[in-house]
């Protein structure tokens, strides 16, 4: 028990090193970026989405290094279903999350094609690096349309809004952000890993449930602050789009970047169970995005309700 608890608290340790890094590197490379004249909507649409989703990266990276890949996947669709079940549902339960001004459509229908894309290349698994480059593909066409259509929506005083940004940061703060973030996610990912698989090992349970419950909620916690705080201030398009575009990110350049660096198995509960549990909870929010319909107590607790059903179905089904 001494020794599952030191575990527990190691893989704590890594997870909070990871988020705390993961937010100094985008504030320093936001500001950098910035600093040396690159357009903020470039920064906005490019470092900061990749910068909040290093984390996840990250340990993606690190499982396959140590031949664990099934925890690698089972972080992104295991957050994806986090994001949407638990991100949105406990805000919901909390608060509620008024969607009449949010504009999230064509977002959302794209997110939707990440995860049929996902789910198809899943299938003709393993996950290798020409599937990869498919998805790598995707993503830099979508990355396109958002820039493209971003633009010509942009007004001047927009510019001044990217997240991190801090016009009076000295020099010395930015070389200091990137460090700190540079070393501190390799640390953080390395640490939660490994003692990923070792709780695993002690509790008798595959990698991959691990990456679906244990990483993905922890890899998932600063959408759910962030989602808590856009509800309270009645900002249901943030909410909605910070798990929206989170999602994408997850499915087209976490997966598309780690299957580079080597091969992932795609396990038969995977294909059976989660992956269709990630599409159903994606479609199951489709009446909010289209319809603006608001999300009260009731779908706080169906939300949430389901997400605990399901972490329940992963974990006495062993993955």
């Amino acid at each position: 028990m001494h020794l599952i608890i030191n575990e527990f608290t190691l893989a704590a340790v890594g997870l909070i090193l990871l988020l705390f890094a993961g937010d100094a590197l985008v504030k320093g490379a936001v500001n950098l970026s910035l600093r040396l004249g690159v357009p903020a909507l470039i920064v906005s649409l490019t470092i900061v989405a990749f910068g909040t989703s290093a984390p996840e990266l990250l340990i993606s990276v690190q499982s396959i290094l140590d031949g664990q890949p099934g925890l690698a996947i089972g972080n992104v669709v295991g957050s994806n279903t986090a994001n949407v079940l638990m991100v949105l549902g406990i805000p919901a339960l909390l608060a509620g999350l008024s969607a009449s001004q949010a504009d999230t459509n064509k977002s959302y229908i794209t997110m939707i094609a990440a995860t049929l894309l996902f789910i198809v290349l899943a299938w003709f698994g393993p996950i290798t690096w020409r599937h990869g480059l498919i998805l790598l593909t995707a993503l830099a066409i979508s990355l396109f349309d958002s820039f493209r259509e971003a633009r010509g929506h942009m007004k001047k005083d927009d510019l001044e809004e990217v997240e991190g940004a801090d016009p009076a940061i000295k020099g010395w703060k930015i070389a200091a952000f990137l460090i700190a973030g540079l070393i501190g996610l390799p640390l953080g990912a390395k640490l939660l890993v490994d003692n990923a698989v070792i709780i695993a090992t002690d509790f008798g349970v595959s990698p991959t449930v691990i990456g679906l419950t244990l990483v993905a909620i922890g890899t998932s916690l600063p959408e759910l602050a962030t989602t808590v705080m856009a509800a309270y201030r009645g900002k249901a398009d943030v909410a909605l789009g910070n798990v929206i575009g989170s999602n994408m990110f997850n499915l087209l350049a976490i997966v598309g970047i780690a299957s580079l660096v080597g091969p992932m198995p795609v396990s038969d509960t995977l294909l059976r169970l989660d992956l269709w549990v990630m599409l159903g909870a994606s479609i199951l929010i489709a009446p909010v995005v289209f319809g603006r319909k608001r999300m009260g107590y009731r779908w706080g607790i169906g939300l949430t309700l389901a997400y605990i059903a399901y972490l329940y179905l992963v974990l006495t089904n062993g993955a």
